[in-house]
């Protein structure tokens, strides 16, 4: 799996679990391995309502796919 996929998932994640439209995303350490297990660190600018708020995450994968997220405002 390579980033951009990485990228996707974790913004269709922030969507469907969290009603946020991704502004801006960009990654700070990609820990994932070639099995899709690991972290991708990310510091992100989401809106929700039109409200802007600025975020550093770190999405954990398990063989591809989002199995829980870590969160803290920047």
């Amino acid at each position: 799996m390579d980033e951009k996929q990485m990228i996707s998932k974790a913004k269709n994640y922030l969507k469907i679990h969290y009603g946020e439209d991704t502004v801006s995303m960009d990654v700070t350490d990609n820990a994932v391995g070639e099995k899709g297990d690991g972290v991708l660190s990310v510091d992100c600018t989401v809106s929700v309502g039109g409200s802007l708020s600025n975020w550093s995450k770190k999405f954990h994968f398990k063989q591809g796919e989002i199995s829980r997220m870590d969160w803290k405002l920047r």
